[in-house]
């Protein structure tokens, strides 16, 4: 299957991803998983809108990171600089890595399905990469550098060099 494909594909009600031509067909997230990621996107959209760094994006929305397979991956916040976000058209998937992305974990998600998720952003040019645990309040932070670092409920999750200045307590996710 191809981008173009998945954007025409009727699949009302479900999550979906296409990774190396293969569609990958989930349930949508559960409410718990939505607002934690509403409260992620009203932190990071707040700065970056008040200091006009770029546009973030909310869940499910698909970015096209390799083809030929392609793969659209779509996490649950992305943050695109704003020196690129007219590469952005308005149709379609982009095809360009976010320089942050968000991955929220569910119950279901199985540790090494979500590492290669993140090899896959980090591979197309992600910069950052958090992956927040709400069950375990903690938070991985996966670098293009290949640093990892983790990150309790008491701790501050910063933007780094990807959103200069902005940090948030873990904590504030699942308030």
């Amino acid at each position: 299957m191809t981008a173009t494909e998945l954007l025409a594909l009727e699949t009302s009600g479900k999550s979906t991803e296409l990774v190396r031509g293969r569609l990958i067909v989930r349930e949508p997230p559960g409410t718990y998983h939505g607002r934690v990621q509403s409260i992620l996107n009203v932190l990071v959209g707040s700065y970056v809108r008040a200091h006009a760094l770029g546009a973030v994006f909310g869940q499910d929305t698909g970015f096209k990171i390799a083809s030929d397979p392609d793969t659209v991956r779509a996490p649950d916040l992305a943050f695109v600089d704003r020196a690129r976000v007219a590469q952005i058209a308005r149709r379609g998937y982009a095809a360009l890595a976010p320089d942050l992305v968000a991955e929220i974990l569910s119950p279901e998600d199985r540790p090494g399905e979500v590492l290669t998720k993140v090899g896959e952003w980090l591979e197309a040019g992600v910069r950052l990469v958090w992956v927040i645990d709400p069950d375990r309040r903690v938070a991985a932070v996966y670098r293009d550098d290949g640093s990892v670092t983790t990150a309790s409920s008491d701790d501050e999750l910063g933007g780094e060099a990807v959103l200069p200045g902005f940090s948030f307590r873990l904590a504030e996710l699942f308030e």
